[in-house]
């Protein structure tokens, strides 16, 4: 009775962590600002999108060709992901394909997720990203894989995802609030292109001999293809090769 009793209180203690993400946040004067000049946005948003605010997912996917963010969302009670919206990213470095270590200036590409949130950052709000992920330590340089890669304010980047200040905002919020409902892992998928088939086939011409990004990108393609058709996260598996296994 003991032991059932003990997990009953982390499991309390877990959930009131949880809920009081947002309050916590809210100490910090640039989130204050935040919801100051965006919650009116913020609500209209959701409501417009049938979106129940005390109760919505998150999943957040880049396009670096395009340099676009998309902002999906869902009720807890629902199966499928609507559009929130698009958001434009400001500034962009490197090329098409994955970071492999510290200084390449690349922006990586893979299935990551929300891991940091920073309300003090050198460059307004930031969001972390957990690169490198399991893909990333297998296949990148492993004595030197670099890190701290967030999507963030300022409208500047070595490797970064950069808006505008004033979206980074509306970015966090949405964030904090998919966190506060219980949101553990916000996903995060960064793609070189919208991979249709025309791009990929694209792809394949351009870097016919690059094993490492095709393999990647194709991988990419499955979990992008899968999401189009069902508007649900696909199931992300890491591979010991630093392949993946995407299947719904």
């Amino acid at each position: 009775m003991l032991k059932y009793s003990y997990f009953f209180v982390l499991f309390i203690l877990f959930a009131f962590s949880i809920q009081g993400f947002k309050e916590e946040q809210l100490k910090y004067s640039r989130v204050r600002q935040a919801y100051q000049e965006k919650d009116t946005l913020i609500n209209k948003c959701l409501s417009e999108k049938n979106l129940q605010r005390d109760a919505f997912q998150l999943y957040i996917r880049a396009f670096k060709a395009e340099k676009e963010l998309e902002i999906w969302a869902k009720n807890d009670s629902s199966l499928t992901f609507t559009l929130l919206k698009t958001i434009a990213i400001c500034d962009t470095s490197g090329q098409l394909g994955p970071k492999r270590q510290r200084g390449d200036l690349q922006i990586p590409e893979g299935f990551y997720h929300i891991n940091r949130f920073n309300p003090y950052s050198n460059f307004h709000l930031s969001l972390g990203i957990n690169y490198p992920n399991a893909s990333d330590k297998v296949l990148g340089n492993k004595s030197k894989l670099g890190g701290d890669i967030f999507i963030h304010g300022d409208c500047v980047t070595i490797g970064c995802l950069p808006l505008t200040n004033d979206l980074i905002k509306e970015v966090y919020i949405y964030c904090v609030e998919a966190k506060n409902n219980g949101q553990t892992n916000i996903p995060v998928s960064i793609f070189p292109t919208r991979l249709n088939d025309t791009n990929f086939n694209l792809l394949k011409e351009k870097y016919a001999k690059d094993t490492d990004k095709l393999n990647l990108w194709e991988d990419l393609k499955k979990g992008y293809e899968l999401f189009n058709t069902y508007r649900q996260l696909p199931s992300i598996k890491f591979l010991p090769s630093g392949r993946h296994e995407v299947k719904m």
